[in-house]
């Protein structure tokens, strides 16, 4: 496989931490009553905006909308950075550079903030292209962005390979006609992306690793 994209949140690195809080910080500005962590971490991995109308239990766009700003209000000074990466995630991606393979970043999370969080952690450079969604909530669909990569960079679907932790990964993955590899150390379970269809289950960065090595 020539091509791998590569999501960002329960992929790359574990940003539950700073989007628990965030998540936190606006329902109680909100005087909302706030889940437990726990139950809020269950909501990592859709765009931010639509897991704040599930955990509000709401589709009244102006209280989303208000959530949504005051989640950006702390995440962009404080949450973006109460992140970490995996383990072997670096080596990982030195590995797959290094055998002529493309890599790519593919995240629901708006790019403004996907291009600082790789640049934080010193990942950037392991990547031909960086893609993410606008602040708008355009392009935070799995299936466009994913489309929107294949068609700006002229990639092959079947040479082309996505990776990444929940159902929405593998999902946009198939209905644009690439194959998949559902991670396990993220933030869904194995359950969910065999269900979804994922081609292989990886339980670990060095397991990306070494299927690669293997092909």
């Amino acid at each position: 496989m020539r091509n791998i994209l590569f999501d960002l949140d329960g992929t790359l690195t574990d940003s539950s931490e700073g989007i628990v809080r965030c998540l936190q910080y606006a329902l109680e500005k909100l005087s909302l009553e706030c889940p437990t962590p726990a139950e809020l971490h269950a909501h990592i991995g859709p765009p931010v905006r639509n897991a704040l109308g599930l955990i509000m239990k709401t589709d009244d766009d102006d209280l989303i909308e208000e959530a949504l700003r005051l989640y950006r209000v702390r995440f962009s000074e404080t949450g973006i950075y109460e992140n970490r990466v995996y383990e072997g995630i670096p080596e990982t991606l030195s590995a797959l550079s290094a055998s002529s393979r493309r890599l790519f970043v593919a995240t629901s999370k708006p790019l403004v903030f996907t291009e600082r969080i790789l640049n934080h952690f010193q990942l950037t450079d392991y990547f031909d292209a960086i893609f993410g969604s606008e602040l708008s909530g355009k392009l935070d669909n799995k299936v466009e962005l994913i489309r929107h990569v294949l068609s700006s960079t002229a990639l092959a679907p079947d040479e082309t390979l996505m990776i990444g932790d929940r159902m929405y990964d593998i999902i946009g993955a198939r209905e644009n006609g690439c194959l998949s590899i559902g991670v396990t150390y993220g933030f869904g379970s194995e359950e969910e992306l065999r269900g979804a269809g994922a081609n292989l289950i990886c339980k670990s960065p060095l397991e990306i690793a070494e299927h690669f090595s293997a092909e």
